[in-house]
């Protein structure tokens, strides 16, 4: 009797859903804002990356719409065959200046920037040492490059110089990744500590920006600028879909790495331009993100505000953060779903995380520079209540 080569993709779904890993999509209706409609019920909404409230912004909306007249819906195929357009050059140019570098090149989504670049820095001959904590883009680009893959310990700086002094001799060239934030925690890397290792190793670093890009740094320039590490010699990743309200990935670094990538970087040579709509929007933000520090300014008092209130909370066992990424851990991935619905019954939208996402199951609550203090209020009431066992 023949075998179904499929049978086990249902076995295995029956086993997601036996350890409540199972994830579903809901869906949202209207502009992306501090308050949404989901499901047909109107929730404050601390599930979304846009920490600076852009993503429905009209300005951004405004230039989307002109870069649709004027260019059409799509680039129509690799930027090196068919799809380059001066506004792709454009926003990589904005970004080489938020970011003081000498050159940026834009993928079509941060995830790609990851991948991309680290298949064309490292293969075979040589060795990545990677965050236990880094993004999957990060975990995935050092798995398809085929180097030597080492995780260390979490921001553990003494356990990867201790790697770093056991391995490094035996490959050719070696390439530390970390995130900047760390999405699921908010805790930050300590990348002044990476970069003396890096120099006394001889060793690249790479460092994904994805959500501190518009918000950290005294220009919003990211974590980079916000240690006081502009100019180094490293590689910053990012994305133009979180605090910047588009779409879109960037490598940000020197010319000869830019110009290294656009010739070997097969997630950009293979892949169709990022759209005119997207690009234009993404140049937008740019622009509001330099011209308007207040914007920034209120999503940090913001952070402060909900931090001082949740002071008085002390059965919420909260991760340590210093971004608007504010996490507080649960037991299990049971008794994550179960707060994730009681917020959501509360009209309060805060996504549960489980594994294999991060290794202990949590709530992640991220806050806009959009939200009132009654937002914020409503927030900590209905966690004091899930705290006073009413759940």
């Amino acid at each position: 009797m023949p075998h179904d080569p499929y049978a086990w993709i249902e076995k295995s779904l029956t086993t997601i859903h036996r350890a409540d890993w199972y994830r579903s999509v809901q869906t949202i209706d209207g502009r992306p804002g501090a308050t949404v409609v989901l499901a047909g019920q109107e929730v404050i909404n601390f599930a979304s990356n846009d920490y600076l409230g852009l993503a429905g912004d009209e300005r951004l909306i405004a230039a989307a719409i002109a870069a649709i007249e004027e260019f059409g819906t799509g680039s129509t195929g690799s930027r090196l065959l068919s799809g380059h357009r001066k506004l792709h050059r454009e926003l990589e140019k904005a970004i080489a200046s938020t970011k003081q570098t000498e050159d940026a090149l834009v993928f079509s989504s941060g995830y790609l920037a990851n991948l991309g670049a680290i298949t064309a820095l490292v293969g075979k001959r040589d060795l990545i040492l990677s965050d236990q904590y880094n993004h999957s883009s990060l975990k995935n680009g050092a798995i398809l490059c085929g180097a030597a893959v080492v995780e260390y310990p979490h921001c553990d700086v003494v356990a990867l110089k201790t790697q770093l002094s056991q391995q490094r001799q035996n490959y050719r060239r070696c390439l530390i990744l970390t995130d900047s934030v760390f999405s699921m925690d908010g805790d930050l890397c300590p990348m002044p500590a990476l970069l003396d290792l890096a120099d006394e190793f001889n060793c690249m670093l790479l460092v994904d920006e994805a959500h501190a890009t518009g918000i950290l740094g005294k220009t919003g320039a990211g974590c980079v600028e916000y240690f006081g590490c502009t100019g180094k010699p490293l590689i910053q990743i990012g994305t133009l879909s979180k605090a910047l309200g588009s779409l879109g990935g960037y490598v940000a670094g020197s010319s000869v790495l830019i110009d290294f990538l656009r010739n070997r970087a097969p997630s950009w040579i293979y892949t169709t331009g990022l759209s005119p709509a997207d690009t234009a929007a993404a140049l937008a933000a740019i622009e509001i993100v330099q011209q308007e520090p207040q914007r920034r300014a209120q999503l940090w008092e913001n952070v402060r505000y909900l931090k001082a209130l949740l002071e008085h909370l002390p059965n919420l066992k909260l991760l340590p953060s210093e971004s608007p990424i504010l996490c507080f851990q649960l037991p299990n991935a049971t008794d994550a779903l179960k707060a994730g619905k009681y917020l959501r019954d509360a009209g309060i939208f805060a996504p549960a995380i489980r594994p294999p996402t991060v290794p202990t199951s949590r709530i992640r609550i991220s806050v806009m520079a959009t939200h009132q203090a009654a937002h914020i209020e409503k927030l900590v009431a209905v966690l004091k209540e899930m705290g006073s066992g009413e759940w």
